[in-house]
């Protein structure tokens, strides 16, 4: 379930927005003030922030720093904000949008088309997060599908998997043994030691620029692999 943070000091807006937003599936949590909100933020992880700008105890910009500069513990910068506010002027709309806000809605407004703004900015974020680009190489995992560049490269399932375990992890050293257990339940059939090294150089052929010194999947010596920088 989608959780929403909303930061508003109106409790009008709150209760009906509240309802509003539930009643479509979302989980929504509420905050009254910057401080209130920047504490929740920092103990709760939210898909999504729906900022008011003017608040009783500071601003909704400051609140907007705080997410799109990674400050608090529990969010990262593709954490989508839409600002919902009365200030319905070119140079406060595009502040915010500057600052990395998804997307600058003023009151009042209509409900239904706040609702479907709001569903369009987490399916973006949703697409946006199962797409993970590193040097060169982009994965989707919704489509299964790898890009060098703009190139598709067809990987078998095994070699798939292997790419997808170093993108998820990467700068961490993965052990030969370790790799072996993560694609053992995929294999149709016995992966052992030297089969892992078929997969790795054939895997390396197909996303490196020189195989034979690669960039991507580097080795540690007497260890395992780990993703190049």
């Amino acid at each position: 379930m989608t959780k929403i943070l909303l930061v508003e000091d109106d409790k009008n807006i709150i209760d009906n927005l509240s309802e509003l937003l539930t009643s479509e599936g979302f989980a929504v949590s509420t905050a009254g003030g910057q401080k209130e909100a920047l504490r929740a933020i920092d103990e709760n992880k939210y898909d999504l922030i729906i900022l008011d700008i003017s608040l009783p105890d500071g601003s909704g910009y400051a609140i907007c720093s705080a997410v799109k500069a990674d400050i608090a513990s529990n969010i990262n910068r593709s954490t989508p904000v839409i600002f919902l506010t009365a200030y319905d002027d070119e140079i406060n709309a595009v502040t915010g949008l500057e600052m990395g806000a998804e997307d600058y809605i003023t009151k009042p407004f209509r409900p239904r088309e706040l609702v479907s703004r709001i569903k369009n900015v987490v399916r973006r974020n949703d697409k946006a997060k199962s797409t993970i680009s590193i040097s060169g190489i982009t994965i989707d995992s919704l489509k299964g599908s790898v890009h060098k560049g703009d190139e598709e490269i067809f990987l078998s399932v095994l070699e798939y998997k292997l790419l997808l375990l170093f993108f998820n992890n990467p700068g961490v050293v993965m052990s030969r043994s370790r790799l072996l257990d993560e694609i053992w339940d995929i294999a149709g059939e016995f992966v052992n030691d030297n089969t892992l090294t078929v997969y790795i150089k054939r895997l390396r052929e197909k996303i490196e620029d020189d195989p034979a010194e690669p960039a991507i999947i580097k080795t540690v010596r007497g260890i395992g692999y780990k993703l190049g920088e």
